[in-house]
């Protein structure tokens, strides 16, 4: 089954009344555990039938239901819970296409996921955008797409392969699997009115479909207010409690998010846990997390568990992963709960605060036990040009990366790019920096923690290279590392602390097609190929995971302390948050929205 085959409710309601009534067998029944009512907060010794992809009868006793074929499944009181849903996440930041990343997470009950695949989009446009989407058609869960917003997050302040507009949009509202508009992150656009964004929301709303928000500003005045009279349903960029409560007092869903890199749950929580604001309008998501993160730690139920070792009721928790979820996409009479005629999507755990995945069953049929997939996710046939996307002019050498200083300096006062650990957000520092043979020097190699940055051009083979400095990743030799990966304008950006091996590096990823890579004293250390779009790669998650976790243990071993110090790497080109940004174009100070120069005056 997949949501290409599902039957509508209506198709299969015939049936399931039937079912339900006694008089035709269902498919499955699940009797012996204990069931969870999200709607009601409940756990009862319940049983379940389900036919068509869906459940046909909640109930106490469900032993009218069953027939010669019907197949018995004997919970032996375990709980049954509704499958999970990451309400905001981003396909590409796996590493992985569609169908691979359903494979790593569905094993961790995972059944439902609202993909913005605003990556690709900067990419290849709508076709990318295309071909993810009829990937997920094809999937044995439901993956919803939000048809991208911003490519380019912010117009004139970087340069994309392709753009997206409001014609872009509405022809993607017409596809089968579009819920929605992806994350609006060009807020200020919003709030200046500009006529794009507008324009963009007009056709997502004129056909009933929800605006994602990204409001990514420490700002709670009039721009935040203006930006929630633009229309966007949910925000996932608050990290503290007052951001949570600001947002749902706007009648906005705050979407909380524990990714690889971002710990924004528990600062957030507490607007219900301890300030008892009404749980309906919060809601847990992953936003970004690596294939290491899928394979080790997990997926949604490594959100849950957070939340619920972060004091959140169990239940609660539950409904903010399901219920709440399907609720603000409209879909809550198709899934996120255990009842009548809504996709039969489940989870059969021993534990609900520990929560063992220990069977899931997506769209009606069982699709994994014991943390393995035991159905199939079908690939698309990705195309040619969607392979070749790292379009450079040429090798690089280490002159590409010189910073020419001031005539006569010795020194010079730069802006400096602050990586913040387990936060999405920058800081825009300064710092006194060398000056030798003409050229402004980082000072990671003598005593300091001061990189060189390049934004590489990738997708049109101009040949540019934009320079500037980084600190906070803490390498202490001859180091570089560049990805293809560079939210969101995706050139290949690159980190060193050599402008040698950070030539060395980016020509390596010209010949590889995309990917990352790094070098260090000489040597590559590690390298993940990412074929698709320089994005993904359509390799076994466990594959690319092991390939990604050697990738994050050669960044140690070059010195680098920083939790999921990649995922903060493939962030720094990310010109929508706050403050302080590299792009094609130059600087980016996000806190003004405008170019800024690397040498203080």
């Amino acid at each position: 089954m997949s949501p290409e085959t599902l039957p509508s409710w209506p198709d299969a309601a015939p049936d399931l009344i039937a079912i339900a009534a006694g008089r035709a067998p269902a498919e499955t029944v699940i009797r012996g555990g204990r069931v969870v009512l999200v709607h009601t907060r409940e756990v009862l010794d319940w049983q379940v039938a389900i036919a068509r992809g869906r459940f046909a009868y909640v109930g106490p006793d469900a032993s009218h239901c069953i027939g010669p074929e019907t197949e018995v499944v004997e919970a032996d009181g375990r709980y049954l819970i509704p499958g999970l849903c990451d309400a905001h996440m981003h396909v590409e930041s796996g590493m992985l296409t569609p169908a691979e990343f359903a494979a790593a997470v569905i094993p961790h009950g995972t059944t439902t996921m609202f993909t913005d695949p605003h990556e690709i989009a900067n990419v290849l446009g709508l076709g990318g955008v295309r071909l993810m989407h009829d990937e997920a058609r094809g999937l044995p869960c439901s993956m919803f797409v939000q048809m991208p917003s911003c490519a380019p997050s912010a117009p004139g302040l970087e340069t994309t392969g392709r753009e997206i507009g409001p014609e872009d949009v509405a022809e993607a509202m017409t596809w089968p699997g579009i819920v929605g508009l992806g994350e609006m992150m060009n807020f200020p656009g919003v709030a200046a009115g500009d006529p794009k964004m507008l324009a963009e929301m007009a056709a997502t709303a004129r056909v009933g479909k929800i605006i994602g928000g990204h409001y990514a500003s420490p700002d709670l005045g009039p721009a935040f207010h203006a930006y929630a009279a633009g229309g966007p349903a949910d925000d996932h960029e608050g990290t503290c409690e007052a951001d949570a409560v600001a947002r749902v007092r706007q009648g906005m869903r705050s979407m909380m998010r524990l990714g690889s890199a971002w710990y924004d749950v528990e600062a957030q929580i507490t607007a219900v846990t301890e300030k008892g604001l009404d749980p309906r309008n919060f809601i847990l998501c992953t936003d970004d997390c690596m294939a290491g993160t899928l394979v080790r730690d997990g997926h949604m139920d490594r959100v849950l568990r957070h939340a619920i070792a972060t004091g959140c009721d169990p239940l609660v928790a539950l409904q903010m992963a399901t219920l709440n979820t399907a609720t603000h996409f409209g879909l809550e009479r198709e899934l996120g709960s255990i009842a009548p005629g809504r996709r039969a999507d489940l989870i059969l755990t021993s534990s609900l605060t520990e929560l063992p995945i220990e069977r899931v069953a997506a769209l009606g049929q069982w699709v994994a036990r014991d943390g393995e997939m035991t159905v199939p996710c079908p690939h698309i046939d990705w195309p040619e040009p969607a392979r070749a996307t790292v379009n450079m002019a040429r090798d690089l050498t280490a002159a590409d990366f010189d910073i020419p200083a001031p005539e006569g300096a010795n020194e010079v006062r730069a802006r400096v790019i602050g990586v913040v650990e387990n936060q999405a957000p920058t800081k825009a520092l300064s710092r006194d920096l060398p000056v030798r043979d003409g050229r402004v020097q980082g000072d990671a190699l003598t005593g300091g923690d001061t990189c060189q940055i390049a934004l590489v051009e990738r997708h049109r083979a101009t040949g540019a290279v934009t320079n500037a400095f980084v600190a906070g990743f803490g390498y202490d030799r001859p180091v570089a590392m560049a990805s293809t990966v560079a939210h969101d304008s995706h050139h290949m950006i690159v980190v060193g602390t050599c402008r040698d091996h950070m030539a060395r590096a980016a020509n390596r990823l010209r010949a590889l097609g995309g990917g990352v890579t790094l070098f260090a004293e000489g040597e590559e250390r590690a390298t993940v190929p990412l074929p698709i779009a320089g994005l993904m790669s359509d390799s076994p998650a466990a594959e690319v995971a092991a390939q990604a976790e050697a990738l994050m243990q050669a960044m140690r071993d070059a010195g680098c302390t920083l939790n999921n110090a990649y995922m903060q790497h493939s962030l720094l080109a990310l010109v929508v948050i706050p403050e302080l940004r590299i792009s094609d174009m130059g600087l980016v100070d996000v806190t003004k929205f405008e170019l800024t120069d690397l040498i203080e005056t």
